[in-house]
């Protein structure tokens, strides 16, 4: 089963990071019909095809998610843009 592992440095504070880091799963859960709750300083998303977690820590983002059948084909483009929102909420 195809996987995305991403880390991404950041220097905000941890609200200003939790933030950033809802309204990246916002975005993507409008184009994707992703599903999300918090946990702590986790946000754990899913969907069919799709089940992935998103850990904020003091310095960075960590990023890990399983991609079903369906999904997989689609990783590169689903990384890219994964990547492009974190580096514009996370400059």
């Amino acid at each position: 089963m195809p996987s995305i592992d991403i880390k991404h440095a950041h220097s905000l504070p941890a609200a200003k990071a939790r933030k950033a880091v809802e309204e990246v799963v916002v975005k993507l859960g409008k184009k994707f019909g992703l599903d999300y709750r918090w946990e702590g300083d986790t946000l754990h998303f899913l969907r069919s095809g799709v089940d992935g977690r998103i850990r904020l820590l003091p310095k960075q983002v960590h990023i890990t998610a399983q991609l079903g059948f369906l999904f997989a084909a689609m990783k590169g483009p689903i990384e890219a843009e994964i990547k492009r929102y974190l580096d514009e909420r996370f400059c």
